[in-house]
Order: C-alpha cells, then sequence, then structure tokens
C-alpha cells in the first residue's frame, strides 16, 4: 500500500463542514441565507440552550418539491448556477451547495418543505448520509428546518463550543446583521421559549432604531451615492455614537454581509479628523455593484470577496462617507482634515496632529524625574519640593498652577482627578463600595440585547462604585442612583463606555477590571472646560498626592509638568 490514500466521502464531508460551519450562529447564517434566496418574506429562527441543543429556522418562501427536497441534501447540490459562466454572475447568497450537506455531516437535521399554494409537504430526516425517506406532512407555506446536536460526530469540535449565553450572543449578531442588510423582511429571534428580537418590516432607519436603540435615530447621517456602476447607501453615525470598541460596523454588499479591511478603512480615513485612534464609528452602508466586478466566491464563508478594482470602489466609499459627514467636517481646521494619500492595506487611517514640544511633555520616563519635584503630602506648605496650595490658579479652565520650591508645576485638572478615581473604583471593586447619590428621577435606559447582558454580568461591580438599577422591562433597566461623583446626565454614555470596555478586555480577569474603572473614571472626571473654586483646585490636589501614583493617568498620560526656575531663567536668557 502506498502512503497517499483517497480520503472516504464521509471525512471529506466533515471536513467541509469544517470551513461553513463553525458554530451554531454558522448553522443559523446558512438557513437564513436560503430562506431570502427562496423569497421568503418572513423568516423565524428558534434556538436552545444557544443552539448547542438545537436550532431552527422556519420561512415562508418558496419551498422544495419532494424530489428536491432530497437532492438538496446531497453535496455541490445547487438551483443557484448550472455552469462555469454563472459564477461571474452570481446574485443570490448561497450558491456552493455545501450548507445543508455539511450541516448534515456533523448534526442531526429535519427539513419539512411546501410549495406555494399546496396545504401538505414533505418531512426528511438526515444524518450523515442516511436520509430518511420524505413521509407527508401538514405545512402551509415555506421550509422549516431543525438542526440538533451539532457536532455530535465530532466530539473534538463539540468540545470547543462556548456556553449558551456566549453562542447567543453570536446568533444574535448574526441575526441583527440579516435584519439590517434587509429591512423589509420580518425577522423574529426566540430563545429557550422566550422572545429575544422581533423585527417588523420597515424602513432603514427605523430598523437601525429597533436593533440598536431609540436614540440612534437622531444621530444617523444619511449616505446616498452615485459613482459610475457603484451604489452606496445607507447610515453613517455623528460623534455621539462613537465607541472604544468594534462591533457596531455594518458593511454590506449586494445584499450579503462582508469583511473587508481596505474598505473599512475607506470608512476610517473619513472620520479621521474626528476620532482618536482606538475608536470606532458607526456605519450601516450598502454596495451594490455590478456582478461581474466582484468575486464572492473566494470564502467558504462568503464573507470575504475580491473586487476587481479594490480601490476604485475605497475612493468611492470613502467620498460617499466624506459627503455624509460635511457637515461636521465643516468644523473642522483644515490641517486635520483627510487627507487623500493611500492607507495602508487593512488598517486604520492615520492621524495628523501638530507635533507638542519636548518642554511639554511628561513621558513615562520622566516620573522618576518628576518625583524630585513634586512630593506626596497632605499639608498646606511641605518642606522642601510640596505644593504650595495657597499659591494655586486654574488656567483657561484646563489646567492648575502652582508655585513649587525650584519653579512651577503645571496639572492637567481632567488626568488628575482620573487617576484619583481610578484608585477609588480599583479599591471599591476590590471590596470598599463608594458611595452613591439617588437620582431625583430615576433614569429608564433601554439597551440593545448584547449590551443589556453584558450589563447583568457587570451588574455586582457597577453596585461597587456606586450605581444602583434594576431590571424595568425588556434589555431595559432603572437607574436609580449614581457614583457621588459622575455628574448627573450622562448615565447612558458611562454604562455605555464601561460594556465597550469591559467586552474588550473580559478574557484577563485583572486587566478589565482596571480597564472598567479606567472607563469610569475618565467619564466621571472633572472635563477641561469645568471652572473650579479655589477650594475644589485645592481639594483635588491633595486627593492626587494621595494616591499610589500621582504623576501619570490609568491611560498613561501625564499629570503634570515642572517648569524649574532654570528652565525659565533660560527662556528669559537671564543666565
Amino acid at each position: 500500500m502506498g502512503r497517499i490514500k483517497l480520503l472516504s466521502d464521509d471525512l471529506k464531508n466533515k471536513i467541509a463542514a469544517g470551513e461553513v460551519v463553525e458554530r451554531p450562529a454558522s448553522v443559523v447564517k446558512e438557513l437564513i441565507e436560503n430562506s431570502l434566496d427562496s423569497g421568503a418574506t418572513e423568516i423565524d429562527v428558534i434556538v436552545k440552550g444557544g443552539g448547542n441543543v438545537s436550532v431552527q429556522v422556519i420561512d415562508n418562501g418558496v419551498g422544495l418539491e419532494k424530489d428536491d427536497l432530497l437532492i438538496a441534501f446531497a453535496r455541490h447540490s445547487t438551483s443557484k448556477i448550472e455552469s462555469v459562466e454563472d459564477l461571474s454572475t452570481i446574485d443570490t447568497l448561497g450558491f456552493r451547495g455545501e450548507a445543508l450537506s455539511s450541516i448534515a455531516s456533523v448534526a442531526k437535521v429535519k427539513a419539512l418543505s411546501s410549495v406555494n399554494g399546496e396545504d401538505s409537504g414533505y418531512e426528511i430526516s438526515v444524518s450523515g448520509d442516511e436520509i430518511s425517506q420524505p413521509e407527508p406532512v401538514a405545512l402551509s407555506k415555506g421550509t422549516a428546518i431543525s438542526v440538533s446536536d451539532l457536532f455530535f460526530s465530532i466530539p473534538a469540535r463539540r468540545k470547543f463550543l462556548k456556553s449558551a449565553q456566549v453562542e447567543l450572543r453570536h446568533i444574535i449578531r448574526t441575526v441583527r446583521r440579516f435584519g439590517l442588510c434587509h429591512p423589509n423582511i420580518r425577522f423574529t429571534l426566540t430563545a429557550d421559549d422566550k422572545e429575544v428580537m422581533t423585527f417588523a418590516p420597515m424602513t432603514l432607519i427605523d430598523r437601525i432604531a429597533a436593533v440598536h436603540d431609540p436614540s440612534y435615530r437622531e444621530n444617523l447621517l444619511e449616505v446616498n451615492h452615485l459613482a459610475g456602476p457603484f451604489v452606496i447607501t445607507g447610515y453613517v453615525g455623528n460623534l455621539n455614537l462613537v465607541r472604544k470598541r468594534r462591533g457596531e460596523q455594518n458593511l454590506f454588499l449586494n445584499g450579503r454581509y462582508i469583511v473587508n479591511k481596505l474598505l473599512n478603512s475607506a470608512i476610517y480615513s473619513a472620520y479621521q479628523s474626528l476620532v482618536s485612534r482606538g475608536e470606532f464609528p458607526f456605519f450601516v452602508i450598502t454596495l451594490e455593484v455590478p456582478l461581474d466586478t466582484v468575486d464572492v466566491n473566494v470564502h467558504p464563508m462568503k464573507i470575504e470577496v475580491r473586487f476587481r478594482d479594490e480601490w476604485r470602489v475605497y475612493h468611492a466609499l470613502k467620498t460617499a462617507v466624506t459627503e455624509a459627514l460635511n457637515d461636521i467636517l465643516s468644523t473642522v481646521p483644515d490641517f486635520l482634515k483627510p487627507s487623500e494619500s493611500f492607507p495602508s492595506s487593512g488598517g486604520q487611517a492615520g492621524f495628523s496632529f501638530p507635533q507638542s514640544t519636548p518642554s511639554a511633555i511628561l513621558s513615562r520616563q520622566s516620573v522618576e524625574r518628576a518625583k524630585s519635584y513634586v512630593q506626596a503630602m497632605g499639608e498646606t506648605q511641605t518642606e522642601e519640593e510640596g505644593v504650595n496650595l495657597e499659591n494655586i490658579w486654574q488656567v483657561h479652565t484646563k489646567y492648575i498652577v502652582s508655585e513649587i520650591k525650584s519653579g512651577l508645576v503645571v496639572i492637567d485638572q481632567h488626568v488628575a482627578h482620573e487617576r484619583v478615581l481610578f484608585e477609588q473604583a480599583m479599591d471599591a471593586m476590590e471590596g470598599n463600595p463608594l458611595p452613591s447619590q439617588s437620582l431625583l428621577f430615576p433614569e429608564v435606559v433601554e439597551l440593545p440585547i448584547e449590551d443589556f447582558s453584558t450589563l447583568l454580568e457587570l451588574l455586582s461591580y457597577l453596585e461597587k462604585i456606586g450605581f444602583r438599577m434594576k431590571e424595568f422591562g425588556k434589555n431595559t433597566v432603572m437607574i436609580e442612583g449614581v457614583p457621588s461623583e459622575l455628574g448627573w446626565g450622562n448615565e447612558r454614555e458611562v454604562l455605555t463606555e464601561i460594556i465597550d470596555t469591559y467586552r474588550n478586555q473580559q478574557k484577563a480577569q485583572p486587566s478589565f477590571m482596571e480597564a472598567v474603572a479606567a472607563s469610569f473614571a475618565c467619564k466621571a472626571a472633572v472635563k477641561a472646560g469645568d471652572v473650579l473654586t479655589q477650594e475644589e483646585m485645592q481639594s483635588l490636589v491633595d486627593r492626587l498626592f494621595a494616591t499610589q501614583h500621582p504623576y501619570y493617568c490609568p491611560h498613561g498620560r501625564p499629570i503634570m509638568v515642572n517648569l524649574s526656575l532654570d528652565e525659565l531663567d533660560r527662556r528669559f536668557e537671564r543666565t
């Protein structure tokens, strides 16, 4: 026997399944795509155990005849293409003929289907290579496919499935994407007999508000651009919808969700003068391009695509978003506006800010030097180098200036307060809760389902730093109290940022606690532009030097800059 052997059909199917089916959400995606291709206007998704137990997708599409129902589960069987030429003009979501056979090779499947207009249909059961004979069943219209025991035949793959809660989040994200791409279709998602989402047919702006939050509606800017054969439509968010994590960026191509780093960078580059690095704008954008200018057959899951002229699409997309942002960009200085330079492929465009002078920067390496000028203390006037709290001033409602023995110290009021609140929040989460102030009028906050689920996980930590809230209906909380140092009116914004931070950092417990504390501190701290009284400045500086690390903020930025008498003398040419 030679060393090279032909793979069995069963093993080939399981390998193919691994390319198409990663988790329950993959099953949901493939089945919804088939439903949409069938012309369905109503699609119901029903899952149990986060899809680990079962997934069912029911539609009112065209349905399958008795013989077609049997053939549909054979590998490489499809109604979408017939010849090689068809590959260059694909206008359907599913076409490879792998989804149903791949799912059936790693799970137990039941399929019911009825041709439109008939009151009865047929049911079959499929598991691996075994397909039952079709049995008559009462079914008014469409197709219903049930998938259970995913990866039962591949235990090694099954053990990599996450908890029901995590897998459900992936399913929710998948259904929401289809909902945004096809706002004219009714979608429902039911999990463990509980309705999670229901989207009636509506306009795109209404669907965005339904998927995310009603407040999004007033923060959306319409995109409507025609560039030769390319039609670009949808909405981008203003600066109120910028977030600290990815997840609200949706790019659709000819009716399908795609991932393309270069095209995402086209959108980011339009925002480059408006957001900071590490911040991500909201967008729901649909590209309509001629079918023969794009290849959607480059990946089994059909998420990645290849354009004939990618840079032409890049420029059209960037122009479309820039037009939508014109009113905002008109307020930005010219030197900060987007440049026409090409970003590196796949990267977020850089930012062009004027460089600060070396004397205005306190780097991490300068911390020890700073310590020699400013000593932590509790008295009004310390011996040697302490800050003189009697002679203290606020400059441009941004900086606090005071004397020290060897010159002047300039303190950034925002990052100083950040450091104070950060260490208080860390201490609170480790066992010493912060006080809470009751709201005169409790605020009701409705969140997207994913954010609400995350908030419930965070509730114990939030209570320790001073939030008091309770569930108040579906995906809704009532905030009754907030941390004593948090200004009223921005409770939603603070919660949103904390949720984003947690979801970015939740894999590392110590890291995520620091990140949650840092995001809370940043939002709760006094801002540049806030007027402080003499007593408030004195208290802030006093509290700053009572912290463990008074020289840099939780994000690594310097808190204070020292100007020595020697440097001042040099500036005034006294030496």
